[in-house]
């Protein structure tokens, strides 16, 4: 299936390399580009894509309040944040808006174009990288939301698994780690969204940090 993307970046050549980069993967279609935070406020609602890429700097309507807008309408649309992460604090404010991945825009154009696809499939993503800075972060200044240090419920191999997710890594690498299939894998981070209350796997590794299974050194 193909996967249909806005890209908001307010910078036009970011926008057109994007855009040349995705025209080589045929399982990703650029339907719109956006500007402003707003636009991609208004893409989303009319043409409603399955993933936005999104930039956090844009003019008006910056990448936070965007995504939090596209995240409260309750569509399909689900957020995908390419940054250069040079400002933690809007980091932590779009994960609190509701963005589904982070990403550095260093990153390889194939993990990139690989993010997309974990996204639009319903799943999250951070790189390894940004998930320890977020960790450390967040260690320093807590968020005020409900914790979940005693993890209730929770089996040993399910902390096992929210030990690697908080890590950063992957249902593959999961399994790899675990010695498991990744249909497993997949079993079990669902199973720690329902009983931790998460959204996506960023509040599973803040839960992960919570609980003392890593620490902000990674």
């Amino acid at each position: 299936m193909t996967v249909r993307v806005v890209l908001a970046d307010d910078q036009p050549l970011v926008r057109a390399g994007l855009r040349v980069l995705m025209a080589d993967d045929p399982d990703i279609d650029v339907v719109g580009e956006a500007g402003t935070g707003a636009e991609a406020v208004r893409l989303s609602r009319e043409i409603a894509p399955d993933v936005v890429l999104m930039d956090l700097r844009m003019p008006g309507t910056d990448g936070i309040a965007a995504t939090r807008a596209i995240v409260a309408a309750g569509g399909p649309t689900r957020v995908l944040v390419l940054t250069t992460f040079d400002n933690d604090e809007h980091v932590h404010a779009a994960l609190r808006a509701g963005a589904s991945g982070f990403l550095v825009k260093d990153m390889a154009v194939d993990e990139i174009l690989a993010a997309i696809r974990v996204v639009a499939a319903g799943d999250a993503l951070i790189a390894p990288g940004v998930t320890r800075r977020l960790i450390a972060e967040f260690a320093r200044r807590p968020d005020p939301a409900p914790r979940h240090r005693d993890l209730p419920g929770v089996t040993d191999r399910e902390r096992e698994v929210l030990t690697l997710v908080g890590r950063g890594l992957s249902n593959a690498e999961i399994a790899a780690e675990l010695v498991i299939s990744v249909a497993t894998a997949k079993a079990h981070v669902a199973r720690l969204f329902t009983k931790l209350g998460a959204r996506d796997r960023v509040q599973l590794a803040i839960a992960a940090y919570d609980a003392g299974l890593v620490s902000p050194a990674g």
